[in-house]
């Protein structure tokens, strides 16, 4: 049985380019090149995973994956909640699976990702319709030298997930759609400032 706790941090960060020279200066591994990804989040008949902070998602991007998490615990814009994650053979298959069991899409969004390694932490480069972001995942007390490491110490913290940090853009920007596309947000630009204040 594999460790189950996740733990990370999710920071804004526009010029990403900056972020992947000091990765190579520090011998960073690129473990996967940029991808996209498109991803499914699902609701419960009873419309009551959403609302508790549970994310079941299906993401396709090289491969298909189906992922569970719960809402955790945040300390300090660092996240740990309980993760399980299983790759599937068909990500059509996999979403008439759900469908039969009562899920449904509750919404879909799009990023790219560059996913690199250093000492053991994963560094991810998400590029989203509303923004660039950077993602650490290890121990807490690594992501802080990671972050420092990685003259990150003075970009916002984000305490929610791509999908709240969606609803916080559109509550600002007065959007009625509601999947996370770059088609949705083309020619729409969204200030730093609604990621700074967060």
């Amino acid at each position: 049985m594999g460790n189950y706790t996740e733990t990370e941090i999710k920071m804004y960060v526009p010029h990403l380019e900056l972020v992947q020279i000091r990765l190579d200066r520090l011998g960073a591994r690129l473990t996967a090149p940029r991808v996209y990804e498109h991803n499914v989040r699902y609701e419960n008949t009873e419309n009551t995973l959403v609302s508790s902070g549970i994310v079941v998602r299906l993401r396709q991007d090289s491969r298909a994956r189906l992922t569970y998490k719960d809402s955790g615990s945040v300390r300090e814009g660092i996240i740990s909640r309980f993760e399980a994650e299983v790759e599937v053979s068909d990500f059509d298959t996999m979403q008439t699976i759900l469908g039969k069991l009562g899920y449904h899409p509750y919404m879909i969004y799009e990023k790219y990702r560059t996913t690199y390694e250093l000492d053991e932490a994963e560094i991810v480069l998400d590029e989203l319709p509303y923004g660039n972001f950077v993602e650490i995942e290890a121990p807490h007390e690594q992501i802080e030298h990671l972050i420092q490491q990685l003259a990150l110490s003075d970009q916002p913290r984000m305490n929610a997930s791509y999908a709240g940090l969606f609803e916080q853009v559109k509550r600002r920007l007065g959007l009625d759609f509601t999947d996370l596309t770059f088609a949705n947000f083309k020619g729409i630009h969204v200030p730093e400032s609604v990621f700074v204040s967060v």
